[in-house]
């Protein structure tokens, strides 16, 4: 009974946001272990739902998936617990960096429940599918598995599963590019709360006051982030969200953003490797757009490398693109020669180099993460300053 106590205590208090529930959740991970519990179902269950609890899915499995092998072959437990067992391993796998055994997994479960003719369950892992699908390049799955999930926790009256779909969903327009939708919804998330257990309410806060920052508006950015304080350190991404937050201040100063990239190397945590590769990413986009090539290179490989080690290949095709456009030039590198730096104002420059380039105004609007009527107000300061008709001229002068 202390275990089974001491668990539910724990599970309460963090989403209470109460103190000491981390101490109950060791209490109970170490009862779990000094009284051999692991040959009942419901106690392996409960520890695991304790463990995921800590924000230690990297443990899940070696601790855990050997138990659950056990338990799934006996003919006597209930296929809902089986169900719930398997989806427990393919979250802590997916959640720790490990996309494609994470998918492989929750697959698995999603037949356990089929088969258990749990709807309750199918909603849940369909909505885990959504974003797993999509951070793993799979983007019609994503959006096939999207529209399951709202359909699904419909049919089965799910509260949590509803609530989750907006935060899968986030996963999906990110590796599709759509920046605006997916600003969207992490709005929608920030002010719901939601990833209030997992930590991912920091990192959307950070994130969404990231992407009013670059886009020049700052006042929403800091509204953002007024009156939130710091986490504690055991959260993840928390050793690096004071560089963040003064980087969010100050976007464009190159001090600053050397900070973030420093406290980067501090991220090791198995459940911090895709937010070490976001974070890694919007730093070097952002030196790309204010002409820092070098800069803008190293961090969109050190972001494309950490995708790839997590199995993330959708989100490594969009960081990618980005390293295409400024290695083959069209990523808003100035290189001048006719035309002198002081004609332009930064962003015009920007703007004019990456037209030059070839691409069109709603590539460099995405790139920019600006509007289309933005580029083609700058665009036209740029044809009126340098002297030129059209982007055949424009690209000779900058050439």
């Amino acid at each position: 009974m202390d275990f089974l106590f001491h668990t539910l205590a724990g599970v309460v208090r963090v989403r209470a946001g109460r103190e000491h529930a981390e101490r109950d959740l060791d209490i109970a991970l170490r009862l779990f272990t000094e009284h051999g519990l692991a040959g009942d179902p419901l106690y392996v269950e409960c520890a695991m739902t304790a463990t995921l609890t800590a924000i230690r899915p990297h443990l899940v499995r070696p601790t855990f998936a050997d138990l659950v092998r056990d338990i799934a072959e006996r003919p006597e437990v209930d296929g809902g617990r089986r169900t719930r067992l398997t989806t427990m391993l393919g979250m802590g796998d997916a959640w720790s960096g490990d996309l494609l055994r994470g998918r492989a997994e929750l697959r698995r479960a999603y037949h356990h429940a089929v088969d258990a003719d749990r709807l309750d369950l199918q909603a849940e892992i369909v909505s885990w599918l959504v974003k797993v699908e999509a951070l793993c390049g799979d983007l019609a799955e994503s959006s096939r598995q999207l529209a399951a999930a709202r359909e699904l926790a419909a049919r089965s009256g799910s509260v949590w599963v509803a609530a989750h779909i907006a935060e899968c969903a986030a996963a999906l327009h990110l590796a599709s590019g759509d920046v605006e939708a997916w600003a969207g919804v992490v709005d929608y998330l920030v002010r719901a709360q939601v990833g209030g257990n997992s930590g991912l309410v920091y990192e959307h806060r950070w994130e969404l006051a990231t992407h009013h920052a670059l886009r020049g508006d700052r006042d929403a950015a800091r509204e953002l982030l007024a009156g939130t304080p710091d986490p504690p350190l055991r959260w993840p991404v928390a050793p690096a969200l004071p560089a963040w937050r003064a980087w969010i201040a100050e976007p464009e100063d190159p001090a600053v953003m050397a900070w973030v990239e420093r406290v980067l190397a501090g991220l090791n945590r198995p459940v911090e490797r895709l937010s070490k590769a976001r974070i890694a990413w919007l730093l070097g986009t952002q030196h790309a757009r204010l002409g820092r090539r070098a800069d803008a290179v190293r961090l969109l490989e050190a972001a494309s490398s950490g995708y790839a080690a997590t199995g993330a290949a959708g989100l490594v095709a969009r960081v990618a693109a980005e390293l295409d456009a400024i290695t083959t030039g069209t990523g808003g590198m100035p290189r001048l020669s006719t035309v002198e730096r002081s004609v332009l104002t930064a962003t015009e420059l920007r703007v004019a180099t990456a037209v030059a380039g070839g691409l069109s105004n709603q590539e460099v609007a995405d790139l920019m993460a600006v509007s289309v009527k933005t580029v083609e107000f700058h665009l036209r300061n740029v044809f009126r300053k340098v002297g030129v008709r059209n982007r055949t001229e424009l690209a000779r002068s900058l050439s």
